[in-house]
């Protein structure tokens, strides 16, 4: 795939992170990178104050460097910002962070080395994924912290995973076959300024809420199902005079799954238990309302991460002359992290919202006072067994954690670099934030699919909807029914496990086309 010739999007950036595809930067970026490389190297030469290049960096940008010490400060530069703590990210969102900031970089407007550039490539198609702590960055000139630590193995520094194993970074890059780099004029600033560790987490993030929304409805259909909920709340007419993309498209989803049901739209009479009367709680009658708020949501993130990942964000930028005008190095301030943090923000708090009310379909197919005559916890003698009351509970922890890490992050901030970054945008804190919301509802949408799995299975002579009986069938090749008590922690797990690894979203991929 070749890089920095026509603009990333959602579907080449999931390629390359999660099927390794390899990248080439384009050549006809090649003359621009290097063109700028060039007028970075005169510059630094000319005997002019330019910031990063012949100066210190934030609150040293006073301090003169002489030029024989200019590989020297670039250098000590990447050593200086590694000071990530915390648990390492994850290698997904490591290669989203390599390969946007190879794409930024790939624009020439940051004066590295065509050569430096293609090292870090080589990097991320042989699999050297440096280890990146997660915190450290507050999102102001740019991700500072983990970027230096993305960047360490380039100069044989730092650490990095190569096939398995985590090795110090001059060892992976040495069994990869790859010589690390002596950095040279604004080379370790161009690297490390920018806000990719970032928009990478919420790249990441977007890809893997896009499936789980699918696997939301299939298993939301579920749920409408078992307590053979009425169908008159997805009549697309009602969705169409709103003229909201989300809930028309989740509407759409749900007719799709639920057809030919015996269950789902039932008269009263002819299901057991269900109880006479025309509209069902919010959490089923609503749920295009609610899944497609979110949905519309993720469009409009979508839409920031991908206008981000194809930005130039680190500073100062670098204008070799062109077509008669002058050249020039300006300090700006791209790297200011706030359109992805507030992005995120919202993101995560649409993600919290999805888990939200999956978690009330599951006390609501377990409560035996509105469960249309499902036996109460879903279980055959109640009181001997709990059955699925304690998978409820875990749901309804697990939602009241993500009310604290939905709280925005980009309302925070902290000055730093003597006060010379007086206002930061916590971006980063927004996407772990966001990251770990996603992975809470990805468990929780997988605990109402083991509970929607028993309940549809007590229903045992009803034909089941052309998608929920896929979506049924699915679960239970890994998971049994359960007839009374056993540990079920390895249950949640199996059931997460279809939703997060994609599994649930392709068994039903063609109802949502």
């Amino acid at each position: 795939m070749h890089i920095g010739h026509t603009p990333l999007n959602l579907e080449t950036i999931e390629r390359v992170v999660f099927d390794h595809v390899t990248v080439e930067i384009a050549p006809s970026a090649h003359p621009k990178i290097e063109q700028a490389a060039q007028f970075v190297r005169e510059m630094a030469q000319s005997g002019e104050a330019v910031y990063g290049v012949t100066t210190g960096f934030g609150a040293n940008r006073d301090r003169v460097i002489r030029p024989e010490d200019a590989e020297t400060l670039q250098e000590r530069l990447l050593v200086s910002h590694a000071c990530g703590v915390g648990q390492p990210l994850p290698t997904e969102v490591v290669r989203a962070m390599m390969l946007l900031r190879i794409n930024a970089l790939s624009q020439g407007n940051s004066g590295i080395r065509l050569s430096t550039l293609q090292l870090l490539a080589d990097m991320l198609n042989a699999g050297v994924h440096p280890v990146i702590p997660e915190l450290g960055s507050v999102g102001a000139s740019g991700d500072l912290c983990p970027l230096a630590h993305m960047c360490l193995p380039l100069i044989g520094l730092g650490e990095a995973e190569f096939e398995g194993e985590k090795l110090s970074g001059e060892e992976a890059m040495m069994r990869a076959g790859l010589q690390p780099v002596r950095l040279t004029y604004k080379e370790g600033l161009a690297l490390l300024n920018g806000t990719q560790a970032m928009t990478a987490a919420g790249v990441v993030a977007a890809i893997r809420f896009r499936q789980l929304l699918d696997c939301a409805d299939t298993v939301g259909a579920m749920s409408l199902e078992a307590v053979a909920g009425r169908l008159a709340a997805l009549d697309p007419r009602i969705h169409e005079i709103r003229g909201r993309k989300g809930q028309i498209d989740s509407a759409r989803a749900l007719r799709a799954l639920l057809a030919d049901s015996e269950l789902a739209g039932a008269a009263p009479g002819t299901v057991e238990g269900k109880v006479e009367y025309v509209q069902d709680s919010y959490c089923l009658r609503c749920m295009p309302q609610v899944h497609g708020a979110s949905r519309d949501v993720l469009d409009h993130v979508i839409d920031v991460l991908t206008t981000e990942a194809n930005a130039v964000t680190d500073n100062p930028l670098v204008f070799p002359p062109e077509d008669g005008r002058e050249g020039a190095i300006l300090s700006g301030g791209n790297f200011h992290g706030q359109p992805v943090a507030l992005a995120l923000d919202y993101l995560k708090t649409a993600i919290a919202e999805i888990g939200s009310v999956s978690e009330r379909r599951c006390a609501k197919l377990t409560d035996k006072y509105f469960s249309e005559g499902l036996p109460p916890f879903l279980v055959s003698n109640p009181g001997l067994n709990s059955g699925m009351m304690i998978p409820q509970y875990v749901a309804a922890a697990l939602v009241s954690e993500n009310k604290s890490q939905a709280f925005p992050a980009s309302v925070d901030s902290i000055p730093t670099s003597a006060n010379m970054e007086d206002h930061v945008s916590m971006g980063m804190h927004a996407a772990l934030h966001t990251l770990r919301a996603l992975t809470n509802v990805e468990t929780i949408v997988g605990i109402e699919y083991l509970i929607a799995a028993q309940a549809l299975d007590l229903r045992n002579g009803h034909r089941l909807g052309e998608g929920t009986r896929r979506a049924q069938t699915l679960l239970r090749e890994h998971v049994e029914f359960m007839k009374h008590d056993r540990v079920l922690y390895p249950d949640i797990e199996k059931a997460a496990t279809l939703v997060r690894d994609g599994s649930l979203a392709e068994t039903v991929s063609d109802f949502f086309e």
